[in-house]
């Protein structure tokens, strides 16, 4: 209900259920290759969709004809986005077990996953406390793999689908006062390559982004506020947009800017020279 702070149970709160509920069509195809995907007529939960890379990404399926399950933690953004044709909206809390069974329940099935929600906390290791630690742990990792766990099976039934998982070039870098924050995309980028090979040959892809410094309000929750001149923040529609391209065409992995590739492959393959490059000392 538009404009509604109803509670679909106890916990998370439906913001708007007037569009229709996608249905479990579609018979299983073995063995079937990836190709190109039109997401015309497809559904699709997007989660952190309150703000930043998650909005926009709602937005821009929307625009392309998607029927969009959005979710997030702030209500009075997700009241807004759900005026767009075609989009609802749940306000959940994803370090929530029961919020996130609700969220579940309410989305149904659907063509394309694109876990998006999460937070850091930059500060050094011992003052990042147990409570915040777990709370990192549960929305930055534990909910994509839920959700996808949950969700991937369906796809697979329908022959047709895609995942995408939005990391940070922090989970293959690593980043000084963040490491739970990179310990929890590095394994949500490690997740997203086992899954892939797991759903090799039936019609599901699986995608990483990796966006380096956006202008979102990561850094002001995180606690330090983003100064550096370079590199420069990057437009949350920007990600965005390169995310939903990807899930067109099936790519694997996208970086942005596509520059921030380099790191990350110099760190796989010369990871001595980038520790260097970096300022970072081998210890041990």
């Amino acid at each position: 209900m538009l404009g509604g702070d109803g509670a679909a149970g106890d916990g998370a709160h439906r913001i708007d259920a007037s569009a229709s509920r996608p249905t479990d069509a579609g018979t299983p195809v073995a063995g079937k290759a990836l190709s190109a995907m039109d997401l015309t007529g497809r559904t699709a939960l997007v989660t952190g969709a309150s703000l930043g890379i998650g909005r926009a990404t709602a937005m821009a399926l929307a625009r392309r004809g998607v029927r969009v399950r959005a979710t997030g933690l702030e209500a009075e953004p997700l009241l807004e986005l759900a005026r767009l044709r075609g989009v609802a909206a749940l306000a959940a809390d994803l370090s929530d077990e029961r919020e996130l069974d609700e969220l579940l329940g309410w989305a149904g099935p659907v063509d394309l996953l694109v876990n998006v929600a999460g937070f850091g906390r930059s500060e050094p290791l011992e003052r990042i406390d147990r409570g915040e630690t777990l709370e990192m742990l549960a929305v930055n990792l534990v909910a994509p793999i839920r959700l996808t766990a949950a969700l991937a099976p369906g796809m697979v039934a329908r022959g047709r689908g895609h995942i995408v998982n939005v990391a940070s070039i922090a989970g293959s870098i690593g980043v000084a006062y963040e490491a739970v924050y990179s310990a929890t995309k590095g394994g949500l980028i490690a997740f997203s390559e086992s899954v892939r090979y797991e759903l090799a040959g039936t019609g599901v892809g699986v995608t990483v982004v990796f966006p380096a410094a956006v202008e979102t309000s990561f850094f002001a929750r995180a606690g330090r506020p983003y100064t550096r001149r370079f590199p420069r923040l990057v437009d949350p529609a920007r990600v965005a947009e390169t995310l939903v391209v990807a899930v067109e065409r099936n790519t694997p992995e996208v970086f942005v800017p596509r520059w921030t590739v380099v790191p990350v492959r110099l760190r796989g393959g010369l990871p001595g020279a980038f520790r260097r490059a970096a300022g970072h000392s081998m210890r041990g």
